[in-house]
């Protein structure tokens, strides 16, 4: 009998309202349930530093590899069908610091609607 694989566990901050109705629309999407989810503004990120985990998307990877921001969301989308494509294109070598850069630049505006 195979083993099953441990999930991706997404840390996310639900009291942020832009990552709460981005990481609801995912949850809602087929697929996600393979996917374990983590409201680090309601309960303690195990493993993981709480402040760094509101400061940014993290995911922890069936391996243990812990990846934030362009790279987490790159996890999300390739486990999402519908998304799988975007997740492999933004995790490729010449995007992921573009798609990086994006999402640094996302943080900063966030801060704007808290």
């Amino acid at each position: 009998m195979p083993m099953k694989e441990t999930p991706v566990t997404v840390f996310y901050d639900g009291a942020c309202p832009v990552c709460s109705r981005e990481i609801a629309f995912y949850r809602g999407r087929a697929g996600a349930e393979a996917l374990c989810w983590v409201d680090v503004s309601r309960e303690a990120p195990a493993g993981l530093d709480r402040a760094a985990a509101l400061a940014r998307l993290h995911a922890r990877l069936p391996d243990g590899r812990l990846v934030s921001g362009a790279a987490a969301f790159a996890e999300i989308w390739r486990r999402v069908p519908g998304f799988r494509r975007l997740g492999r294109l933004v995790a490729w070598g010449p995007v992921a610091p573009l798609a990086e850069a994006g999402y640094r630049a996302f943080l900063r505006l966030r801060r704007l609607w808290r």
